[in-house]
């Protein structure tokens, strides 16, 4: 008595729309656990975020290395061309002038890389914070509202 894969898949579908509407309906009746979750989802989206930067500058500080071995690399098989070509070695300084060549191209390439890696924590780092939710916005309006009240009561009672 197995099912097909379309009536599970409908199946699943349903429940998984009554679990939303379920959702949905407890949390407008519970305005406060809906304040916890946005605030919750902002926390994880911050997490992220850091996380994010964390990795790139990981990644920022591999290529940097990469370059200074690319660097070192790069001088030894300058010396090795200059050395093949004052010793008449044409056909091995030409092979190693070529290796130097790509190793150049891998520099390059690991330069642009890392310029991209900057910009994108530039931009990570200059993202404005996100905008909080209407509910949001609405219970700190009523809650600065409520505090002006306040204040303005106790200046009263002066």
């Amino acid at each position: 008595m197995s099912r097909s894969g379309g009536d599970g898949a409908d199946w699943l579908d349903q429940l998984e729309a009554k679990l939303e509407q379920t959702l949905e309906a407890f949390l407008r009746a519970n305005p406060a656990q809906q304040e916890l979750l946005q605030e919750q989802e902002q926390r994880d989206r911050q997490q992220q975020s850091a996380g994010r930067r964390r990795a790139q500058r990981a990644e920022a500080e591999l290529l940097r290395q990469e370059l200074l071995n690319l660097a070192a690399e790069i001088q030894q098989w300058r010396q090795r061309v200059e050395r093949a070509r004052s010793a008449g070695a044409d056909d091995l300084a030409n092979r190693a002038q070529r290796h130097l060549d790509q190793l150049m191209e891998r520099g390059r390439g690991r330069w642009l890389q890392l310029e991209q890696l900057g910009r994108d924590l530039q931009q990570e780092s200059t993202k404005p914070a996100a905008e909080p939710s209407l509910e949001q916005a609405w219970a700190q309006f009523e809650r600065d509202q409520e505090l002006e009240q306040l204040r303005e009561r106790q200046r009263q009672h002066r």
